[in-house]
């Protein structure tokens, strides 16, 4: 039996076949042959999105023979790639070419057309959003059509299809602007809650890039900083194996995975253990090739809702969802993830045409995450809230497109290039109509 899962657990499919497309040619026999048959395809990723908006029908594609660096242009500081190439092996062979792109995320594992497809951000930077760094795309539309779009050629085109949730076609290539390879010095500085807000509007313009998470039950809060270095890679000076084996592998993830396991069991003892894990992060300093500092090791399974409101309500509806906690009984072991980001022009982004703050809400993938999401999405929304694609939420497209100013112009161009429906799926047609 062919089946899909995500990585959390959170949403399956069972596809009735499944092919290995090793370049657009096959892609567009996969797309045809659907179209004649009246069904659906859909080229999955690594399942990272929370959501089912990869989630295959008919056929399903699998993306790995579709990867590798194809191109580069040290002139013009792109670098095409296979869509089906994971950011972690892309990061390695940049790194090994002396390159690097501008911003990501804090994982890797993720395929690159997934990530820019349900709009994979980092935090601070000119570009947040690895949608915000592509200038071009090869994508294979609903009627098998082959179209390639960059700044130049169908521009309109790519601000879609850079961010095109799988509605717009299969993409098969995917061009990046990218820079020399850098450095990044990260700070991680534990502080008090209002230690961290009260200097938050600061730290954020005095840093490249400013991560903060607020443990929930407590006064605690990290913050992180990334700055650039004007060194070279060799210069650098990374955590030790032993610190970087105690604090990211063992505490944050076999530590943090067991101590779950038991809050998840008995409840009131979330409080004390995020008293408690919350003191066990200290203060370090550390510096690496960036997509070492910008990424992380994931070793915990959760499920995860992540909204993005307008940048000058974020510390409000920030406050407004600790009252919320705190008024509840609900008990909640994960951290809450502060970041912001800058406006971009990409047609879904959630960062489209306004400076954002990004507030993410996780979940051990064992607790139940509907009553604790349920509760803030309400508050999220108030804010003018627009939800991470690739994440939980409960939205329809009635109420998305209000949000966003470009979503009509999204749904004319998917009637365009996919009349038939060829990609749809239930997510999609949730989000986006019929």
């Amino acid at each position: 039996m062919n089946e899909w899962r995500n990585w959390s657990g959170l949403e399956s499919a069972t596809p009735s076949s499944v092919e290995d497309p090793a370049n657009t040619d096959a892609v567009v026999a996969a797309v045809e042959r659907a179209r004649t048959e009246g069904t659906t395809v859909k080229m999955v990723g690594t399942g990272h999105s929370f959501t089912a908006v990869s989630a295959p029908e008919d056929t399903m594609l699998r993306p790995h023979r579709l990867s590798g660096i194809l191109a580069v242009d040290r002139e013009a500081m792109t670098v095409t790639a296979g869509a089906g190439t994971r950011l972690e092996d892309l990061n390695r062979q940049l790194e090994v070419l002396g390159l690097s792109l501008h911003n990501m995320g804090d994982i890797a594992e993720q395929t690159l057309a997934g990530a820019i497809s349900t709009g994979t951000h980092g935090t601070g930077g000119v570009a947040a959003s690895l949608s915000a760094q592509v200038v071009g795309v090869e994508l294979v539309t609903g009627t098998g059509e082959v179209l390639r779009a960059t700044e130049e050629v169908e521009p309109d085109l790519l601000s879609a299809a850079r961010l095109g949730l799988g509605a717009l076609g299969i993409l098969t290539t995917v061009k990046f602007r990218v820079e020399p390879l850098f450095v990044l010095e990260a700070r991680e500085t534990p502080m008090t809650w209002d230690e961290a807000l009260d200097g938050f509007d600061d730290r954020v313009a005095a840093h490249h890039h400013v991560d903060t998470y607020w443990f929930p039950h407590t006064d605690r809060m990290l913050t992180k900083t990334n700055d650039r270095l004007d060194v070279g890679v060799e210069e650098a000076e990374p955590l030790s194996r032993l610190r970087y084996w105690w604090d990211d592998e063992f505490l944050s993830n076999r530590f943090f995975g067991a101590a779950n396991r038991v809050t998840n069991r008995f409840p009131r003892t979330i409080g004390p253990f995020n008293q408690v894990s919350s003191r066990l992060l200290t203060a370090r300093t550390y510096s690496d090739a960036a997509h070492r500092v910008f990424t992380s090791p994931r070793g915990v399974v959760f499920r995860e809702m992540e909204y993005a409101v307008p940048r000058e309500a974020g510390l409000t509806a920030l406050r407004e969802c600790r009252a919320a906690i705190e008024a509840s009984d609900l008990r909640v072991t994960f951290p809450v993830e502060i970041r912001v980001t800058p406006g971009d022009d990409v047609a879904l982004s959630t960062a489209c045409g306004r400076d954002s703050l990004y507030l993410a809400f996780h979940t051990h993938r064992d607790a139940d995450h509907r009553a604790y999401f349920a509760l803030l999405e309400p508050i999220l929304r108030a804010h003018d809230g627009r939800p991470h694609w690739g994440k939980v939420h409960t939205r329809t497209a009635a109420d998305l497109a209000p949000a966003y100013p470009r979503f009509g112009e999204f749904l004319s161009l998917r009637d365009k290039l996919d009349p038939d429906r060829v990609f749809a799926n239930a997510y999609l047609r949730r989000v986006l109509g019929d």
